[in-house]
């Protein structure tokens, strides 16, 4: 029978994604059949899967540890907020509906049947299953109907490892907290704990690893080290891109209220010669920048009032009139046009507002969502590129004429007249070596390095060992059941 083992966290970021990342691909090369699994995931980094749904970006990135392709049932809810108060619920891929927070807390045990559906359907014919929690399962006042946590690993019968963050401090009253908050029934699911993100020396945390192991009663799997190149991983938050590091050619990405599938920045960020700066609400856009990526949105029409609300409206405009260049990529796409119209009342009252004005386009949004892998070609370079749409809506207009990508012979995005505006619909083309090479080279940057897949690949590997050097992995596979 497929054994499972579930991965909780003592608080939200622990580095619950990343773990299970390095531990799936750890199995792998041990020549497991593994498959990772969320039962509730809630971010707007999505990604399109084989089986033409979508689930969280991080669960992307387990799969291809795992060496597999994302399919829906690894994420079978996935919230992706619209408002601060409400989400639209993705269900095994499709969308479901749109809720407010108080009533999704109602619905939830009503989709516990399709979370249960897609784990057990998943788990056919493979070894293990490792399952990701979401937020800590010491949020006691979630735990009725709960399908994240312990609600699901107690209908799923499933043994629990509970993980520490030493880098924010306080990690051992994150452990020993979160066992003393938990009813008995849920405390005794936990087998075991490990800290995560030690830096330093890991063997001078033994008196404190002890101290939880005496006050809890759980095995200690370890304490995991720094992993220094997660930055070359895909980041699940957008924050993770702030803090890596860059060079001369800059690129300015406003963080968007509900800024959304953002991988489209990964590979960039991975040149040398290229520094990508997100750039806080409050803050102007840089005068220095090359190039200003206006990236996708989950709410484009929100997010456009909140664009001009920051002053980046004037910021772009004085950009492009300094000779700069401007990218924009779905949503973003979307607000560079002369206007968006939504009769539907899709993003809030039927109507239809002015958009920046930097593309002769205009977006008719509309209720039947694209979600597509897609193969195109960039048209100037002759390059292959490859991605994902996943968007409501359809832009036309003079701009389209002068589309800048091909996908089946089919004319994709837009050009302003004097070719320093672009904006398309498809994400994730920027890991295309050849066409990252040639777009970059073409404004200015110093030749494109190559090999972004192949570097994600080498560091889930990197991973996987750091996670066998410092981890007590038998024992934690042990536990599986």
């Amino acid at each position: 029978m497929t054994k499972a083992i579930m991965i909780q966290g003592a608080g939200s970021n622990v580095g619950k994604s990343l773990l299970v990342a390095g531990i799936a691909r750890a199995c792998v090369i041990r020549g497991l059949n593994v498959a990772p699994f969320k039962p509730q995931n809630m971010s707007n980094n999505a990604a399109v899967t084989v089986d033409g749904g979508e689930i969280g970006r991080a669960q992307a990135l387990q799969a291809r540890a795992c060496g597999l392709k994302p399919m829906v049932d690894m994420n079978p809810v996935l919230l992706k907020p619209e408002t601060d108060t409400g989400a639209q619920v993705i269900v095994q891929g499709q969308r479901f509906t749109t809720m407010k927070a108080r009533d999704y807390g109602k619905a939830k045990a009503d989709l516990m049947p399709r979370v249960l559906d897609s784990f057990h359907r998943l788990g056919t014919g493979r070894d293990l299953i490792i399952v990701e929690g979401a937020g800590s399962p010491a949020e006691i006042n979630l735990r009725a109907g709960d399908i994240a946590n312990m609600g699901f690993a107690e209908a799923a019968n499933l043994p629990v490892v509970l993980a520490g963050d030493i880098d924010r401090g306080g990690v051992i009253a994150q452990l020993v907290g979160t066992h003393a908050v938990l009813p008995a029934r849920d405390r005794n699911r936990i087998k075991a704990f490990l800290v995560n993100k030690f830096r330093g020396d890991p063997t001078l945390f033994a008196d404190g690893a002890a101290a939880i192991a005496d006050r809890t009663g759980w095995h200690d799997l370890g304490t995991l080290p720094w992993f220094a190149d997660a930055w070359r991983l895909p980041a699940e938050d957008v924050m993770d891109i702030a803090t890596r590091p860059g060079g001369a050619f800059k690129i300015a990405v406003p963080r968007l209220n509900r800024i959304a599938n953002f991988d489209d920045l990964d590979p960039l960020v991975n040149e040398p010669d290229v520094t990508v700066d997100i750039i806080e609400p409050g803050r102007a856009l840089p005068g220095d920048a090359h190039l200003v990526l206006i990236p996708g949105s989950k709410s484009t029409i929100a997010d456009l009032a909140d664009f001009r609300a920051q002053g980046w409206d004037v910021d772009l405009a004085a950009h492009i009139r300094r000779g700069g260049h401007v990218l924009g990529i779905c949503g973003g796409y979307q607000m560079l046009g002369q206007k968006i119209i939504d009769q539907s009342g899709i993003e809030g009252p039927p109507g239809q507002v002015a958009g920046l004005g930097h593309l002769l386009i205009t977006t008719h949004l509309e209720p039947k969502k694209t979600l597509a892998l897609i193969k195109a070609r960039h048209i100037a370079s002759g390059e292959p590129v490859k991605g994902y749409e996943i968007h409501l809506g359809r832009s036309t207009g003079p701009d389209t004429a002068r589309a800048w990508l091909s996908v089946d012979g089919r004319p994709e995005g837009a050009v302003s007249a004097d070719g320093r505006v672009l904006g398309c619909y498809l994400h994730g083309l920027f890991s295309a070596d050849g066409f990252r090479k040639a777009y970059l080279e073409e404004l200015g940057a110093r030749a494109a390095s190559s090999g972004f897949e192949t570097r994600v690949d080498t560091t889930l590997d990197a991973l996987a060992q750091h996670v066998e050097t410092h981890l007590d992995l038998d024992r934690l596979l042990s536990l599986a059941e």
